[in-house]
């Protein structure tokens, strides 16, 4: 347990030392939030949102953003950068054993995921009135299911490229289409209903609209909660089937 904190330590500080990784992973989300809130029209009550208002569905959004970046960009990147540096080679002629690596790595990504989100929730609470999640433990368990399963294809992706920049590359790709349907241009709720069909059956829209449950007091639906497993399951176990240490 000693060398896993180190090691999810460093990897803390690694991530920090790098300005444009640093700030799109910690603190866009919140500047996202508090641009929305300045447009005076996000802040009212809307008819196609049942009364909602718009900033309060980015708040939400803003932390499956996070969750984006890092587990599409960030993991897939630098998981692959160590291994073609050959530094999970050499880490396994040590009683570090690699896996303790990627742990760390996966631990630091959470916990970089937290506080981003929890900077985003103070912003849009104290800025513009967004309510908190009204029930806490939903959205924990929302919050989780989501980060699993987006990293979990973080990790199917570090298994399969060649090199750290195709690993970036690859998340990018995934990157834009997956925040479409999580509603970071469009928000779900208004979106045609077979977009919000299809939405329903990918990570980070089944993770939307969990999150936005939890917002709203009440736990998971089941087919969020399912989706989120199951792509926690299959990439999982693709990622630790196809994983390569060298």
């Amino acid at each position: 347990m000693r060398v896993f904190t180190k090691l999810t330590l460093t990897e803390l500080k690694l991530n920090a030392r790098e300005p444009v990784t640093a700030f799109f992973t910690l603190l866009f989300p919140t500047v996202l939030v508090v641009i929305l809130g300045s447009i005076p029209d996000f802040r009212k009550p809307s008819a196609d949102l049942g009364g909602g208002r718009v900033i309060d569905i980015y708040v939400g959004i803003a932390a499956l953003l996070t969750l984006a970046m890092l587990g599409l960009q960030v993991v897939p990147m630098v998981l692959a950068t160590y291994r073609e540096k050959g530094i999970l080679r050499r880490l396994a002629t040590t009683p570090v054993r690699p896996i303790l690596l990627l742990a760390a790595q996966l631990a630091a990504a959470l916990i970089t995921a937290v506080l981003a989100t929890a900077l985003a929730l103070a912003a849009g609470r104290v800025l513009f009135d967004v309510p908190l999640p009204q029930h806490v433990a939903a959205f924990v368990l929302a919050f989780l299911l989501a980060a699993l399963g987006v990293f979990a294809i973080g990790l199917f992706i570090a298994a399969l490229v060649p090199t750290g920049k195709a690993g970036n590359s690859i998340g990018t790709l995934l990157f834009f289409p997956l925040m479409f349907f999580a509603g970071l241009w469009t928000p779900r709720e208004i979106m045609p209903a077979v977009l919000q069909r299809i939405s329903d059956f990918t990570p980070l829209g089944a993770g939307e609209r969990a999150v936005h449950e939890a917002m709203t007091g009440h736990w998971p639906g089941a087919l969020s909660a399912t989706v989120l497993v199951a792509y926690l399951t299959l990439f999982g176990l693709g990622a630790a089937r196809l994983f390569r240490w060298s």
